[in-house]
């Protein structure tokens, strides 16, 4: 059991480990020290209702719906190539006064694009639904299957609060205007980049 479970976790773990749209907006909120719990605890519980259907079997969804794919990867695109501007354009204005000031949108508003960067990624339903949904099924007995899915649902928890509040110590770095354009300049082009990747 301690094996399957180990093994969930460092299954799902390697997964959301690169830097993506959604670990990239995480991040920036906890460089700010905004909604920084509200918005992990998003981001975790939504991986963890997708790893669970993922174990559950649900994964053949997408062949019963062959085209929700590429409409998940039309939206998804859009949606990162207009969040990659809004960040390219802040890094043109050069405005930070707020960001110095440890300032963002509010709650709902932080949660909602939270939200966007989670359910609109096409390839978080290929990780969870897809590959750790694959993997659990090695594990025939019952208990076994489900000590893998709360290893990667573990996982997922443990990744989304660390870098949430880790990012902290990366504040004495970003005191100045400049630091926070270049990091917008790096997250809008990582956004574009990934737009082009979900339509290629």
């Amino acid at each position: 059991m301690i094996a399957a479970a180990l093994t969930g976790f460092a299954t799902a773990f390697a997964l959301i480990l690169a830097i993506g749209a959604q670990n990239a907006f995480v991040l920036r909120q906890g460089l700010l020290r905004a909604h920084v719990f509200w918005l992990c605890l998003l981001c975790a519980a939504s991986d963890a209702i997708l790893i669970t259907a993922g174990v559950l079997g649900f994964g053949y969804i997408v062949t019963l719906y062959p085209m929700l794919p590429q409409i998940m990867a039309w939206g998804g695109a859009a949606f990162l190539a207009v969040y990659g501007a809004l960040r390219l354009w802040a890094a043109w204005q050069g405005a930070y006064t707020l960001q110095l000031a440890g300032k963002s949108a509010g709650l709902w508003a932080t949660l909602a694009t939270g939200a966007a960067f989670t359910w609109l990624n096409p390839h978080v339903y290929l990780d969870t639904l897809g590959l750790v949904g694959a993997i659990s099924t090695q594990f025939i007995d019952p208990i076994e299957k489900t000590a893998f899915g709360i290893g990667a649902v573990t996982s997922s928890f443990v990744f989304f609060f660390s870098l949430g509040y880790g990012a902290r110590l990366l504040a004495p770095v970003m005191q100045s205007a400049r630091a926070w354009r270049i990091l917008d300049i790096l997250i809008g082009v990582v956004m574009w980049a990934l737009a082009v990747k979900l339509l290629s």
